[in-house]
């Protein structure tokens, strides 16, 4: 599989990414039930497929199932720990020693010694959360973790994407995890702009809308919504921006592991969509030139 570099992290990694937050949940109605024994199986087989394919960007929470997720993760990554680069998070409102003492947890469920992307977690931030975060502790803990070795880079993550511009004029915060998505696009009017021009490494959550599209539209259009269709455009959408290195999607079965690397690999992008009109007179410009 190709590899995109992440930014100024010099990190190679797969263009999709495989999310660990559905390894925490229960899903009845898709009859997934990652905390039976037989779900954990099924977790470790998409694992190693990914792995097997080429997807060598993991990404993981302790707020997943109250580090049920990273437990998963660690069974896999005790034999295949040097084939990806694994990603975790602290929660933003730990201060020094909350960080310290959750990344200590965090090595010990993920059954290694290091992480390569430490991220700070948290939604939306106001300014004060932004000061908390520069100057109340987590900073300057993930900043010894990494001079100690024992992480490599330091990214965040955010909701709000327009909410972490602040963060993009420290060199120290390298990835940045944003939603954006088809249906939430407001990060490419702003913050996919700022971070382009400090070559920050971007990450996109919600990739396939967390399944809001596909659920909107079998309501509004039940005759016509073609809900894998809608994955497939949810999951092209962000691999058609330049700005974006990596998209994270919760695979639950190999068999969706297998599904996206042959769009991936089958697939090219038309255009750019860094370059796409995101203004009415803009749109009536491009088409008047087409």
């Amino acid at each position: 599989m190709k590899k995109l570099v992440l930014g100024r992290t010099g990190l190679e990694v797969s263009p999709i990414a495989i999310g660990g937050a559905a390894f925490a949940y229960v899903h009845r109605s898709k009859k997934w039930d990652p905390m039976s024994d037989e779900g954990k199986q099924v977790v470790h087989a998409t694992l190693h497929r990914a792995l097997d394919l080429g997807i060598n960007y993991v990404d993981t929470a302790p707020a997943y199932g109250n580090g049920y997720s990273e437990t998963l993760v660690g069974e896999v990554m005790k034999t295949r720990r040097s084939e990806c680069v694994l990603a975790s998070k602290v929660w933003y409102e730990l201060d020094h020693a909350g960080v310290i003492d959750s990344f200590h947890q965090i090595l010990e469920r993920l059954q290694t010694d290091h992480i390569d992307i430490m991220q700070i977690h948290g939604r939306m931030y106001t300014p004060q959360e932004v000061q908390h975060i520069l100057h109340g502790g987590p900073l300057d803990a993930l900043l010894e973790l990494r001079a100690s070795g024992k992480i490599g880079h330091i990214g965040i993550t955010t909701e709000e994407p327009w909410t972490v511009i602040p963060f993009l004029q420290h060199e120290a915060i390298e990835v940045y995890q944003i939603a954006y998505n088809f249906i939430y696009q407001a990060a490419a009017r702003h913050f996919l702009i700022e971070a382009a021009k400090v070559d920050a490494g971007v990450v996109s959550m919600r990739t396939m809308t967390s399944g809001i599209l596909q659920r909107e539209m079998s309501l509004l259009a039940p005759a016509s919504a073609s809900i894998p269709d809608l994955y497939e455009v949810a999951l092209k959408f962000v691999l058609s921006d330049s700005r974006v290195h990596a998209g994270i999607v919760e695979m639950r079965w190999p068999q969706e592991v297998e599904d996206n690397v042959r769009l991936l690999n089958d697939w090219h992008p038309p255009v750019d969509f860094a370059t796409l009109p995101r203004l009415t007179f803009e749109v009536y410009k491009a088409e008047d030139a087409e």
